[in-house]
């Protein structure tokens, strides 16, 4: 029998969530759950305390991710990311929302909450009310929220096939689409930080092919880096706020901080042409890098 590698010998399987930078195997579920302890990650080397809420409702693609945040409850609470499954989609969107207004309060303990929350394709469209006031609301300046939609578009494992760009684009969120493993990381902190710089939720397209893969990835806090636009300047008060009225929250959303989620998108590549028509008229999505544009 032949003896174990060094690096096999070193490599354990908390590694997956604890190895702080290099290679580590992951599949779709782990990775949305080692997400947030990257986020939190770089907010501390940024200099600030963050923290993070975890809520949502079980459904195919996304069945299992309960359970495996329950199973990462020690690393999960090591970085101040605090899971609390839904009764519904609906209350756990609602929750979410409630995270972005840590701050509102006097005497917060952190300086922003990032919130994440899930639900497969008929989760979203029964969420709508809820997912919709959370975005015009909007996000906390050091919090932003991840909208993940466990999309079955092949209806592998749902009672119908279902996608959820139309129902996202309604409630005026804009969507990020990872490709595979690494883009779920990738994507997922360009997703909170494109929620910071807007003031929007940030959709995140979970397909079952994606979801249910698995593969080496790389991680490390600092492998993303974050560019803000430099040719958008924001108006003011494009996050949460007590004094933001009915009126004025959809004339925002649509008139200031989609603009700026354009900006965004352009200034970190998130749009990419891979292959070029003269007169193109569709796109189909083959990269990760892929922004929805909501008009």
């Amino acid at each position: 029998m032949s003896q174990p590698t060094a690096f096999d010998a070193e490599y354990t399987l908390d590694d997956k969530y604890e190895r702080t930078s290099g290679r580590v195997y992951l599949t779709g579920v782990q990775a949305l759950v080692r997400l947030p302890m990257l986020q939190r990650q770089r907010d501390q080397a940024a200099g600030l305390d963050t923290a993070g809420f975890i809520s949502g409702y079980r459904g195919s693609p996304l069945g299992t991710l309960d359970m495996a945040l329950w199973q990462a409850r020690a690393q999960l609470e090591a970085h101040h990311v605090h899971f609390e499954p839904g009764v519904n989609e609906d209350l756990a969107a609602t929750a979410v929302w409630g995270s972005q207004q840590a701050r509102l309060y006097p005497d917060p303990r952190y300086d922003g909450v990032f919130g994440m929350w899930y639900g497969k394709g008929p989760g979203v469209d029964r969420s709508c009310d809820a997912l919709k006031h959370g975005n015009y609301a909007g996000s906390a300046p050091h919090g932003g929220v991840l909208a993940l939609a466990g999309d079955d578009p092949g209806a592998k494992s749902s009672s119908i096939a279902h996608q959820s760009e139309h129902a996202l684009i309604h409630c005026g969120i804009p969507i990020l689409n990872p490709s595979n493993v690494q883009d779920m990381l990738d994507l997922g902190l360009y997703g909170f930080a494109m929620s910071r710089y807007s003031g929007c939720w940030t959709g995140f397209k979970c397909l079952t092919d994606t979801v249910e893969s698995a593969g080496s990835v790389e991680v490390g806090p600092e492998r993303v880096q974050i560019r803000e636009p430099t040719d958008f300047e924001r108006a003011p008060g494009l996050h949460i706020a007590f004094a933001n009225l009915p009126a004025q929250v959809e004339a925002r959303l649509y008139q200031q901080r989609l603009p700026a989620v354009q900006a965004f998108a352009r200034a970190n590549g998130l749009d990419r042409v891979v292959f070029e028509g003269p007169r193109r008229r569709l796109g189909i999505v083959t990269t990760g890098k892929a922004y929805l544009d909501v008009r």
